[in-house]
């Protein structure tokens, strides 16, 4: 190809250049100034020169996070046929009736997609109508969590540094942008009230929103994600639920995220250990004691303890707590302690015939569904 240059005034683009550089080296010092008095300065947390974010590169995070939920990413037009998603490619879709082609009769009896309208027969059949209610009752739980949980992971893009963890927390943007409609359609599909957040919720995800800084990583990755875990794990195997399987594969990565990214940029000695961090960690935990009571009524409909529940959850909070170093007030044997201390006071108020019980030593929640 022949290109012709055109002929420009050399001294007119010299001059250009040194305007430009007594610019550019005015407005950075300038903002290097503000952001060191907390003024303002440069709001961006981007190395245009390097050409990364701060931080670096990091490709480990990158690798373990953003390329695995691209290769892991599912799409609803597959799992969930009785939906309204058509996110399937072309090739995709190609791909699936081939592999369809392939199965004997038996088989693709037992693959046959559901409609909306037969899902929704399916789930008649399966539920008595209290049942229906209790299950979209505690999904809503995860639902209202999942809108909020779009809203702090893309809060929290301005946070971290290092292109593989922005790269990594852009793909739990997407997820939870995918979860929270995916689901919404699912819960919908019961055909049942839909409630609104209970002053538990509302209080908890709150608070998780207005966490300033990497501690959003705590209320969201640690707290919320590990409910939703609990949640997903007790209802997967119901009938017409069991996209929950993909729902939890994706949770599973987000616990991870903070595990992965401390290990890469380490909390200083001080955000671990803070007394007022510490305590405001305390606080946000604090919300799901009463939640888990608001339950109570749903879990038992499905044959499930909630304070069993409850106990699973907050043994996992612990754990993610620890691996990631977010240090509470009391070590996890005062937590548990306190936690038991709790739970057994207030069954032995409401239940008759009580026997103090170790919640939080319960190695599995199993639901159990009763006759449709």
């Amino acid at each position: 190809m022949d290109i012709v240059a055109r002929q420009v005034s050399s001294r007119v683009a010299s001059v250009h250049r040194h305007i430009e550089s007594a610019a550019n080296r005015f407005f950075r010092w300038r903002d290097a100034v503000l952001k060191g008095l907390h003024l303002g300065g440069r709001k961006a947390p981007y190395n245009d020169e390097g050409y990364e974010f701060e931080g670096g590169a990091r490709d480990g995070i990158r690798k373990k996070h953003y390329d695995k939920s691209l290769r892991l990413l599912w799409k609803a037009e597959k799992h969930a046929s009785w939906s309204s998603f058509r996110d399937c490619s072309k090739s995709e879709k190609l791909l699936m009736e081939m592999s369809e082609k392939t199965l004997s009769d038996v088989e693709r009896k037992h693959l046959k997609r559901l409609e909306s309208r037969e899902f929704k027969e399916l789930l008649d059949r399966s539920y008595t109508l209290r049942q229906k209610q209790a299950i979209v009752n505690l999904l809503l739980g995860v639902g209202h969590g999942e809108a909020y949980a779009w809203l702090v992971s893309a809060e929290l893009l301005n946070e971290i540094k290092s292109t593989g963890a922005r790269a990594a927390l852009t793909m739990q943007v997407f997820e939870e942008a995918k979860h929270f409609v995916v689901l919404r359609e699912l819960i919908q599909a019961f055909g049942v009230e839909t409630r609104r957040q209970s002053a538990w919720e509302y209080m908890f995800m709150e608070n998780v929103f207005k966490a300033e800084g990497l501690e959003k990583f705590f209320g969201m990755n640690v707290l919320v994600e590990a409910i939703a875990l609990g949640i997903f794990g007790v209802m997967n195997d119901f009938p017409g639920l069991e996209i929950l399987h993909l729902f939890h594969l994706d949770e599973s990565r987000h616990t991870a995220l903070p595990v992965n990214y401390f290990k890469e940029f380490p909390m200083s000695w001080w955000q671990k250990n803070s007394p007022v961090s510490r305590l405001r960690r305390f606080y946000l935990i604090l919300p799901v004691v009463p939640l888990m009571m608001y339950f109570e009524q749903d879990f038992a409909e499905l044959g499930v303890d909630v304070f069993d529940f409850g106990g699973s959850v907050v043994k996992r909070i612990l754990k993610l707590a620890a691996r990631a170093g977010f240090l509470l007030p009391m070590h996890d044997a005062g937590m548990t302690s306190m936690l038991n201390l709790v739970f057994n006071s207030y069954c032995s108020l409401t239940r008759t015939g009580h026997d103090w019980r170790d919640f939080a030593a319960v190695p599995g929640v199993q639901a159990v569904m009763g006759a449709a």
